[in-house]
């Protein structure tokens, strides 16, 4: 059933359909084609970062991945906004890890289809990645995403499978134990900051390259593929997500995730000619509870243990979907909507009672 403020289509038998095109990969093969013959023909390690990088975040924020927006004027303003500090987080990532890599390389085949291959990767990967089902790596959603957990282990064995290697390759070149050391730092932190209370710690796509460039400063092939992966993937999380905190509330973190809270429990609703009528409970721990008719929210009663809620059948509407939660009022003022139960249907034929469960 459609909300009030939605619309319907239909196509005619005698208009054809155009094909669409999408105007990014037109534009991904114009920032390929320029980063390509720059990377095979340049000597200079500052101009080839610096040019990639520009290119590899406009071609990202602005058509590969760009942020949610309204409107083309505001990713364009997203991305002028991104890009300046994260040029300045760039110039540090040159100095201190990709200058010890592509300085006085003498490889530009490897450089162009490992570093420069990955990089592009890493910042236009979200076509492939999504399939991966893991989007917040907290115990809650790796609950609720069937094959997060199994992918997740994977992902770790990966990773301890490249730090061994990465840590044999330093240990020949006599360089282990500082970057031993460097990541001893980096571990103290991350568990100083998972001792802050009511905040939680989280590892966003930028911060997560961040940290692992360190072990890419090596001059071997598998350290050119790692390293331009993991710049790909800070310019990607940048241009798409911004720099969003370490530290998040609840709130933020769950973003538009199941908080697996208490579900009212609705019995058979009273039917009378156009009119329907449930009986409301407030459950112990809440302030209120809300029902949602057609996904827009139409009654909201707060301190009221129990109480009733009516809806007149819509003129013209044959079948209607009804969802109710509770609600709490929040530390700091507003309130705080939990999860809804599953639709109950009401038709022309009668009631349809709701499934167990939250709706999605």
């Amino acid at each position: 059933m459609a909300g009030p403020t939605s619309t319907s289509t239909h196509t005619s038998g005698g208009i054809g359909v155009a094909q669409c095109q999408d105007p990014q990969w037109r534009a991904f093969g114009v920032s390929l084609v320029f980063t390509t013959v720059l990377s095979l023909y340049t000597t200079s390690s500052a101009l080839f970062f610096g040019s990639v990088f520009t290119s590899v975040f406009f071609q990202t924020a602005l058509a590969s991945d760009p942020p949610d927006s309204t409107t083309y004027d505001g990713v364009i303003s997203a991305a002028t906004g991104r890009f300046l500090p994260a040029a300045f987080v760039a110039l540090f990532i040159y100095q201190y890890f990709v200058r010890y890599t592509l300085r006085k390389l003498k490889a530009p085949f490897e450089r162009t289809f490992l570093w420069l291959g990955a990089c592009w990767i890493g910042a236009i990967g979200n076509h492939a990645f999504e399939k991966i089902p893991i989007s917040r790596l907290t115990p809650h959603d790796l609950q609720q995403q069937p094959g997060a957990i199994t992918a997740l282990i994977l992902i770790i064995l990966l990773i301890v499978g490249i730090a061994v290697f990465q840590t044999w390759a330093f240990r020949i070149e006599g360089r282990l134990a500082r970057y031993l050391a460097i990541y001893a730092i980096l571990l103290a932190s991350i568990l100083l900051l998972l001792a802050i209370p009511r905040l939680n710690l989280r590892i966003h796509h930028y911060i997560l390259a961040l940290l692992l460039l360190p072990g890419t400063t090596l001059q071997t092939r598998p350290s050119l593929l790692y390293q331009g992966f993991l710049v790909g993937l800070f310019i990607n999380g940048i241009g798409r997500w911004g720099f969003d905190s370490i530290l998040q509330t609840a709130t933020a973190l769950r973003s538009d995730a199941k908080l697996g809270s208490f579900l009212p429990s609705i019995p058979i609703p009273l039917i009378t000619r156009d009119n329907i009528t449930f009986s409301l409970d407030l459950a112990n721990g809440y302030d209120g509870i809300s029902a949602l008719v057609n996904d827009v929210e139409r009654f909201r009663r707060f301190d009221e243990r129990s109480t009733t809620f009516t809806w007149s059948r819509t003129e013209g509407v044959d079948v209607e979907y009804f969802r109710f939660g509770f609600v709490k009022y929040a530390r700091l003022g507003g309130v705080l909507v939990q999860d809804c139960t599953k639709a109950g249907v009401w038709k022309d034929t009668g009631w349809i009672q709701m499934q167990p469960g939250p709706s999605k």
